[in-house]
């Protein structure tokens, strides 16, 4: 079983985004222990990139402040193969292409699995331009995870179909954020995707911010993805961030289980 399922195995899945760095590598690292004690069932870590363009406002200072802090790739690497020794969830990197490619595509993929690294999403990689990436994953053995959106439509089944760990399903157009409400069917969305796939777990992202919005999300679908509004907290408290971060977690895992 891939370990990415293993998420999904016991309910519904919470699951966590962080940029990696924000505000600074060892802030990051007790941030990511305290999310998986606070009931995360997989986290999603984002190498900085200077040009994030699936990302709103929240996220792209989230990136600007790592990169201004002097956070690098390599660094991100070592800093996951510390935190790897104590926490034993499934972890994915969340990146752009560039940042694959400039590192080199084979050795990033390679170091990523030799960390402890269970996947990839790529958010500027459509679906028609996975062939780049995919063979190179499966080799390294990550599983490389498909996004679908609102407007996907009839791409949806066909994305499913060769879908790897999970569906990432994404709540509303434009770029991540918190946002009031969230009026996609996203029922209709994960339904396209179990008949195309029934293996396959659905999970939820892109503007949901409170434990109301997660549980709505998780009742149509396997899990909620948060970002936005997890590096908010990364902003407002810097390196007293963890406390907040765990308990905001805890409320969140707590809500999409009733």
């Amino acid at each position: 079983m891939s370990k990415i399922k293993e998420a999904f195995a016991g309910g519904k899945a919470f699951i966590p985004f962080i940029t990696c760095g924000d505000p600074d590598l060892e802030t990051t690292e007790k941030i990511i222990e305290a999310m998986a004690e606070s009931g995360a069932d997989l986290i999603e870590l984002g190498i900085p990139f200077s040009d994030p363009t699936a990302e709103g406002p929240v996220i792209q200072k989230g990136n600007l402040r790592a990169l201004s802090g002097g956070v690098t790739t390599d660094k991100v690497f070592d800093m996951v193969r510390r935190v790897r020794q104590k926490v034993k969830i499934p972890m994915v990197f969340m990146t752009y292409a560039n940042v694959v490619f400039s590192y080199g595509t084979e050795r990033f993929l390679t170091k990523a699995a030799e960390v402890g690294i269970d996947g990839l999403i790529l958010p500027d990689v459509p679906y028609e331009e996975k062939a780049e990436f995919a063979p190179q994953c499966e080799a390294a053995g990550l599983d490389l995870i498909s996004m679908i959106a609102p407007t996907s439509h009839d791409r949806i089944k066909m994305i499913a179909a060769e879908a790897k760990g999970f569906v990432y399903c994404v709540s509303s157009l434009g770029v991540t954020g918190v946002r009031s409400e969230i009026t996609t069917d996203i029922g209709a969305m994960v339904r396209l995707v179990k008949e195309a796939n029934p293996d396959v777990s659905c999970a939820v992202g892109f503007g949901i911010s409170t434990p109301e919005q997660a549980a709505k999300m998780a009742a149509v679908s396997d899990g909620a993805i948060v970002g936005s509004a997890i590096v908010r907290l990364c902003a407002k408290y810097g390196c007293d961030a963890v406390k907040p971060i765990a308990d905001y977690v805890h409320s969140m895992k707590e809500a999409i289980m009733q």
